[in-house]
């Protein structure tokens, strides 16, 4: 019986898989919004919206989310770099989202707060060469 070694995984292919997790469960807050079922948050008010084009928008980011999680857990080599294409994306968008907000902060922000620490996070050198990344 031949007992084979168990893969290692780096702590920073963790930390960003339970990030990329948490980005896919503010994208799936941001679909059920799209869709009516949670209001939007907009300081002390809240708005109860429909946008099928949203909603669909959204669907697809959770499910990129929750393949970009599964890719990190794995440990892929190509998870790093769609993460960093895909957290510029979503940090530009929250960040027109949030240009497009009166001077209270939106429920955006969270999603930008969380886009932005995944980006500092993956440019660090540990991180990068866990990945293979130079």
């Amino acid at each position: 019986m031949s007992a084979t070694p168990a893969k290692h995984r780096p702590f920073g292919a963790t930390l960003l898989a339970i990030l990329a997790g948490l980005a896919a469960f503010m994208a799936g807050v941001h679909l059920l919004q799209s869709l009516g079922i949670l209001p939007y948050f907009i300081g002390e008010q809240t708005v109860r919206s429909f946008n099928l084009w949203n909603a669909l928008m959204w669907g697809l980011m959770l499910w990129v989310w929750v393949w970009v999680a599964q890719m990190l857990w794995r440990v892929d080599p190509q998870a790093w770099l769609f993460l960093a294409v895909i957290t510029v994306f979503n940090l530009v968008l929250d960040f027109v989202l949030l240009l497009g907000s009166s001077t209270q902060w939106s429920d955006v922000s969270i999603s930008f707060l969380i886009n932005a620490v995944i980006l500092i996070y993956i440019m660090l050198p540990g991180v990068r060469q866990a990945f293979g990344q130079k």
